[in-house]
């Protein structure tokens, strides 16, 4: 009897430490974590893969924060690392591997009563930096001008201050929101209001797209369009599960995963 208990008990603590092993912890982007990601995650399920997913999207930040700490598999950014972060990386003796997730464009969004339809590159950093705060100083009909953007863990709030701002500093009454669902929501709601998502989220009611320098968001002209970026994986080498670098393969080479990506609203890898 004593025999058999303990063979029960190395076979449970054996499953225990299997099962811990096949989950696969996703942390960082809300870009990335809050459509794109989990629908990959369900999809590889239900191809027969046997593994649990926990995915928590609160900022590009926060994917190398955990990484440092941890307490992710796998970190999701929408902006390349820091050379900052990836230098704390290398004082604790580590390197960061990248792996493309997708393309992406952000949008302008408006409320879809605006009349306006395009704003130049050289507009779209006046308003967001505060220097244009009325509608009718771009063509629309007169109106103070509520922005939105992202909070500043964001790897979006980056990506937009370089690439829309010229790296100038957000306007001082600019709204901060958690994640693309919110600023599509609040856009909705507001005629007055603007503010800037990712190609995946500009379908949302309510809201449309502008053209920026008579550029149309669509997939086609992502090469010419001022602001598109790379989104990404980040992994610490050595240190990923095979469970998790299956995954990330599957996501970022096969064409189950790309089509996910696709119908999401990015653009495959």
């Amino acid at each position: 009897m004593k025999k058999t208990a303990t063979i029960l008990a190395a076979f449970a603590i054996a499953l225990a430490t299997t099962q811990a092993e096949d989950k696969i912890v996703i942390k960082g982007s809300d870009t990335l974590g809050a459509k794109m990601v989990p629908q990959q995650a369900e999809a590889y399920k239900a191809a027969g893969n046997s593994v649990s997913f926990e995915i928590a999207a609160e900022g590009s930040s926060t994917a190398f924060t955990n990484l440092l700490a941890g307490t992710a598999d796998i970190g999701m950014s929408s902006r390349n690392i820091k050379s900052s972060e990836r230098d704390e990386f290398i004082a604790k003796g580590q390197e960061i591997k990248e792996w493309v997730a997708g393309y992406d464009m952000i949008g302008v969004i408006v409320n879809e009563n605006n009349g306006v339809e395009n704003l130049s590159l050289e507009q779209v950093e006046q308003i967001f930096t505060g220097d244009i705060t009325d509608w009718s100083e771009v063509g629309g009909a007169a109106g103070e001008i509520s922005v939105y953007t992202r909070n500043t863990s964001s790897g979006t709030y980056k990506s937009f201050q370089e690439m829309a701002m010229d790296k100038r500093d957000y306007g001082a009454s600019t709204q901060k929101m958690a994640g693309n669902e919110q600023i599509a929501a609040e856009v909705a709601k507001n005629a007055n209001g603007i503010g800037y998502v990712g190609l995946a989220y500009v379908e949302n009611d309510g809201i449309k797209a502008v053209k920026v320098d008579d550029i149309e968001l669509d997939p086609k002209n992502a090469k010419d369009y001022p602001i598109a970026r790379s989104l990404f994986f980040y992994t610490i080498k050595g240190q990923l599960s095979e469970a998790a670098e299956k995954f990330l393969t599957w996501a970022t080479t096969d064409p189950k995963g790309g089509e996910i990506v696709e119908s999401v609203g990015f653009i495959k890898p």
